[in-house]
């Protein structure tokens, strides 16, 4: 009951608040009006005919200097009550400025949004008929949404479209790079294993798939160690989330932007599919490391698997990226991207097998 009369009385205050600020606006802006037409009616500036002269001002003519400073203090006072009233938070000049950290991130992904600060798309993805299939835009406006810090979406009454394909049908398709080696950029599962056993990280217990698509990976961590492994995606409705769920497996939708849904420290692997490359801005590749840092548990290990990027970039942009972390390099093998797109613009690939530091 007090927390009720609290709230009430914070969202009673604000309402008084805004109020208080429309009135002095209005008070501000009918004393505006009145000083400017008595400035004009004092003023001497009129003409003896259409096609005379205007008289020259006289000194006593003029308007007196202090209505011209009442006029300039109303004006700034209006600018000043506009400011509160389109900013009401800003109150208070001694305030702190918010951390760079939370600005940079601020532009990057949102954060604590409400899904009434984006009320076109909500509109939108709302705007569907009751009992009956959901409109196809569905994904594409959920999506937007969710990037935009509307999480959870609300509930709607409709059909959610079923997926184009059998699920069943993928279920037992598997990725030969989880299971031999063709190049020095490959790493296969019995090799994963090897390698944590060698570096003290084993058991891999728990694991964490970015962009695993249809769950190749934790199907053989499943089936070699008994791993369980979140194998998330990076766009709603993917195809692959239907292949992965067949298998067993629970795809998390988790955009690049968001914080990774797992506690801190407590996963013993996580791994980067082909979806993290270049094309994600450097600030945004790194919050996405750090979150790593965050769920990995100390002697974890990051795989790095297949990323790409220009060969001019590799050592001035993201070795430095990677090597912030501090973390020890168990793999690092860099190879030439030899596809169409590769050749153009003289891409390499990077896979590394990288140690969280224990605990001291």
């Amino acid at each position: 009951m007090r927390k009720e009369k609290l709230a009430a009385g914070g969202v009673g205050a604000g309402t008084t608040y805004s109020m208080g600020l429309n009135l002095l606006l209005l008070v501000a802006m009918v004393a505006t009006n009145i000083l400017s037409l008595y400035h004009l009616s004092s003023s001497h500036r009129l003409f003896s005919s259409p096609t005379s002269p205007p008289l020259p001002l006289s000194s006593s003519d003029q308007a007196p200097e202090h209505l011209l400073r009442q006029l300039h203090t109303i004006r700034a006072t209006i600018s000043h009550l506009s400011h509160l009233h389109t900013h009401p938070s800003d109150t208070s000049s001694s305030s702190p400025p918010p951390p760079p950290e939370l600005l940079l991130l601020s532009r990057l992904s949102a954060i604590s949004s409400a899904c009434a600060s984006h009320p076109t798309l909500l509109r939108q993805y709302m705007n569907y008929t009751p009992f009956s299939p959901c409109p196809t835009s569905s994904s594409s406006l959920a999506e937007s949404l969710l990037l935009r810090g509307c999480h959870p979406l609300p509930r709607r009454r409709c059909f959610s479209l079923l997926p184009t394909s059998n699920p069943s049908s993928l279920s037992n398709t598997q990725d030969p790079n989880f299971f031999s080696v063709r190049s020095t950029l490959d790493l296969s599962v019995p090799q994963l294993l090897r390698l944590a056993r060698i570096s003290g990280a084993a058991p891999i217990n728990l694991a964490l798939d970015v962009a695993g698509g249809s769950g190749s990976l934790a199907a053989a961590l499943r089936r070699a160690s008994n791993t369980t492994v979140l194998t998330t995606t990076l766009n709603l409705g993917h195809p692959f989330s239907q292949t992965a769920a067949s298998r067993g497996f629970v795809p998390l939708h988790s955009p690049l932007q968001s914080r990774f849904p797992v506690q801190d420290g407590v996963l013993d692997l996580v791994r980067t599919g082909h979806a993290v490359n270049r094309w994600i801005p450097i600030p945004v590749l790194e919050f996405l490391v750090y979150d790593v840092d965050r769920v990995l548990r100390p002697g974890g290990l990051l795989w790095i698997d297949h990323f790409f990027c220009k060969g001019v970039d590799l050592d001035p942009v993201y070795r430095p990226l990677v090597s912030r972390l501090g973390y020890r390099t168990i793999k690092w093998a860099v190879g030439d991207k030899t596809d169409a797109g590769g050749v153009k613009n003289r891409e390499v690939y990077l896979t590394a097998l990288l140690q969280k530091p224990f605990a001291a």
